[in-house]
């Protein structure tokens, strides 16, 4: 039996993460790793459906020429084999350059390619090989969610793990489950000339909950392809195709792509050898701000606690394991990120902070903006679509979150997400300079409202830009 002092299951974002900060301490490790290499992000993620995305707006912007006096635009092709050799290309630029910093740099024994579960409380076997751990780190991260049924459909049936192989993309397809990825690679798919069909059980889609954004994404995207929401699909094998059917539609399509959500790769570990305890979801007790299992040496991070399975998170809940495992006993509880999310779609959606179905709606004012002829950079762009939510506590004035749809919300997201990191009140934004004309003017706007909403009895609600001099 081999002994080491840390053993991290998962070459992933968290797993890496953790790697990076225990390797600068000890080589008494190993890092255990089932499956592909180069993480999620860069291989199934985040990087190969931007690769996909970027070419699909590319060729869409072709339906804008005459607006700007262009012409051309009919003699514009796309070719979607060599869309999807890039997209292939990229990957493989990404996933290369996360080996080279990391795995391939590791000295004999440390790494090992295996599938890990537990044999004892501190024990794992790997390739028969039985090791002892002082401190463990499970990042085994998470898979596409695929009902039991539905494997009938055999090669017909993709997720986003398999859907960058395809040579070339298909005539038609229906994207059943119309989340973030769903609604990204089925607006992308799209626009590259695929008869793209939606699915989604809920009435809205991505995630949003505030009714005017939400309203406004499915009348956005249904630009694009048509959205069948508040049922469940059923899927049959026919031949050359399935056939996609809900109680008022079906329709044929040669492939399906399955975007359902991930499910944690936890089952295959076998916790209970552990005498770790699991709840009726098969997760253990675990606490968030260590990532602390128990009051045991083992920690959980990133897609496979199933909290927040999105990179950057990953990645702190790396450092976070990572520096409680080496300090263990002494366990440093960590304040949790604003929560972030953003959707590549287009418009892009945002969302921050709280979600709005969480709110309390008498103890929060809610403020809305709609783009639409209402910000002059947005005209220009022809782009002058999207709709702004942001809610704030009605006592402490702070802003606590909101949801847009609007052109470059990735960037507005992220600078609203800092204000309610940074504990900023709606006053503190309504200061802040705004230029002319962009698009941050919309922020400007939808603060205001927020604003007036909230200190409609304030003596400086005429000008409350003005700040008096000390």
């Amino acid at each position: 039996m081999r002994r080491v002092r840390y053993a991290i299951l998962g070459a992933g974002t968290s797993g890496l993460t953790a790697l990076s900060l225990i390797r600068k301490q000890t080589d008494d490790f190993v890092i255990i790793n089932g499956g592909h290499y180069g993480t999620t992000c860069a291989r199934v993620g985040c990087m190969p459906s931007k690769a996909m995305i970027q070419s699909a707006n590319i060729y869409h912007k072709r339906h804008h020429y005459d607006e700007f006096g262009l012409a051309g635009s009919e003699s514009v092709t796309v070719d979607t084999a060599k869309v999807m050799q890039r997209v292939r290309r990229l990957r493989d630029r990404f996933t290369t350059g996360v080996k080279a910093g990391t795995t391939d740099s590791l000295k004999d024994g440390q790494l090992i390619s295996g599938y890990a579960k537990f044999v004892g409380e501190n024990r794992l076997e790997v390739n028969g090989e039985v090791i002892e751990a002082e401190r463990i780190i499970i990042a085994t991260g998470s898979r596409p969610v695929i009902p039991e049924p539905w494997k009938a459909i055999g090669d017909r049936l993709h997720t986003s793990d398999t859907l960058f192989e395809l040579p070339v993309l298909p005539e038609r397809i229906a994207v059943i489950g119309l989340g973030i990825i769903g609604l990204e690679l089925g607006q992308a798919m799209s626009r590259l000339g695929v008869s793209v069909t939606g699915f989604e059980m809920q009435e809205r889609v991505a995630g949003l909950s505030s009714p005017e954004v939400a309203q406004k994404a499915v009348e956005l995207i249904s630009n694009d392809f048509p959205l069948h929401l508040g049922e469940s699909a059923q899927l049959e094998r026919i031949d050359q195709g399935v056939l996609v059917k809900t109680s008022n539609s079906e329709v044929k399509v040669d492939v399906v792509l399955a975007s359902l959500g991930r499910r944690p790769n936890l089952d295959l570990l076998d916790l209970s050898a552990a005498g770790i305890k699991l709840d009726s979801r098969g997760m253990p007790s675990l606490d968030l701000n260590t990532m602390q299992v128990e009051d045991r040496p083992i920690f959980i991070a990133g897609d496979v606690n199933a909290f927040r399975p999105i990179l950057h998170e990953a990645g702190y809940e790396g450092k976070m394991a990572a520096i409680n495992a080496i300090n263990y006993p002494d366990i440093t509880a960590y304040e949790r990120k604003t929560p972030l999310g953003i959707a590549f779609t287009d418009p892009d959606i945002g969302m921050f902070g709280m979600s709005y179905s969480s709110l309390n709606l008498d103890e929060v004012e809610v403020a809305n903006f709609n783009i639409e002829r209402n910000n002059g950079r947005a005209i220009v762009m022809h782009e002058d679509h999207g709709m702004i939510c942001l809610y704030a506590d009605k006592s402490t004035k702070k802003l606590l979150g909101g949801e847009l749809i609007m052109p470059h919300a990735e960037h507005f997201t992220h600078l609203l997400a800092w204000a309610v990191e940074q504990g900023m009140t709606v006053a503190d934004l309504v200061k802040m300079p705004f230029y002319h004309p962009v698009l941050e003017e919309a922020l400007q706007s939808a603060i205001q409202n927020l604003y007036d909403a909230l200190y409609v009895d304030s003596g400086d609600r005429i000008a409350p830009e003005l700040t008096v001099m000390q």
